[in-house]
């Protein structure tokens, strides 16, 4: 019986629209969040660190600690049922509301992420920039950052991984688009009024561990490069 759901599954064009069209919106989803989290995270790290040289920045470095405690200490879903259900409540702005929740959680790991890389550089490389007459800025981005890079692209290559896989959650909202379910999980959970939840659930985990094992693998391309850059 299951090879039967799971032979009819991928014989059905009908089923294979309702997959390739979650997995077209799961991707979709999870870079649009993932760029909110680099850009939040860049932002939030600078202001920290910015805080340890500049006494006016003391006061924006409270508010992007009690951001990372909030998003890092409450679980994904409460969030995106506050989102949802709190804040917006346009109807059919549920996906974007998502890609917001996902995005500042996120955006609160990848802060902590990059700031971590950065603190791993020694502190002296900063004060030569500054010594040579370098501003903070020009000191952060020329001198501190290309080295910081090689510890900051694993970490937040391991979280665009897991934000992946936390975007199945979105089907507790019900988001959809039109008349079609949004993400894959909503797809798989779709197929399985029709056949097998377990045929249904295993192709969708297939797609999953696709996208998962091309991430892992271009992070590991990556990490090559920089190591062979290191050696030069």
């Amino acid at each position: 019986m299951y090879f039967q759901d799971l032979f009819k599954i991928i014989s059905s064009t009908e089923y294979l629209g309702y997959y390739l069209g979650g997995f077209a919106n799961t991707l979709a989803l999870t870079f649009s969040a993932a760029i909110i989290g680099l850009v939040l995270g860049f932002v939030v790290a600078l202001v920290k660190i910015a805080a340890e040289q500049n006494k006016w920045m003391k006061i924006p470095s409270v508010i992007c600690n009690i951001y990372t405690t909030v998003f890092r200490g409450t679980p994904v879903a409460l969030q995106l049922f506050f989102w949802c259900f709190a804040v917006f409540t346009i109807p059919g702005f549920k996906p974007y509301a998502a890609i917001i929740t996902f995005g500042i959680n996120s955006g609160a790991y990848i802060s902590e992420n990059i700031r971590a890389g950065i603190s791993s550089v020694d502190k002296g490389q900063l004060e030569a920039g500054r010594t040579l007459g370098l501003s903070w800025t020009v000191t952060m981005v020329r001198v501190i950052m290309p080295q910081a890079v090689k510890n900051i692209i694993p970490a937040i290559g391991n979280e665009i991984i897991a934000l992946l896989k936390e975007t199945a959650i979105i089907a507790l909202v019900g988001a959809t688009v039109g008349t079609l379910t949004f993400d894959l999980s909503a797809a798989a959970n779709t197929v399985t009024f029709k056949t097998s939840y377990v045929a249904a659930y295993t192709i969708a985990a297939i797609l999953y561990l696709a996208v998962v094992y091309i991430l892992v693998f271009a992070l590991k391309l990556i990490e090559r490069r920089l190591k062979k850059s290191e050696k030069r």
